[in-house]
């Protein structure tokens, strides 16, 4: 089984690579809540601002409705948003 890893924004759970790795963003963009991991969440090359980048982007996704991000991709069966965030948000 291949390991995978939660989007830190939305806690999506499939993400192929994790998002940083020390100094590195991985580049992929969570399928869930478009999160472009070392673009969005550069966050200036300060990594202790980080969580505060994942809280405005949450609340935007949030704000938003929501909505799946990947147009070839669809949502995972019976995909529940808020449930999600649950695991980034406990």
């Amino acid at each position: 089984m291949t390991e995978r890893y939660l989007c830190p924004v939305c806690g999506y759970p499939e993400l192929v690579d994790p998002p940083w790795d020390n100094d590195s963003g991985s580049d992929e963009i969570c399928p869930s809540c478009g999160t472009h991991f070392g673009y969005h969440d550069a966050a200036g090359g300060d990594a202790g601002r980080r969580e505060e980048v994942y809280r405005r982007l949450r609340e935007a996704w949030r704000s938003a409705g929501y909505p799946w991000f990947a147009p070839d991709e669809p949502p995972p069966a019976g995909w529940n948003p808020e449930e999600q965030l649950e695991t980034v948000e406990a």
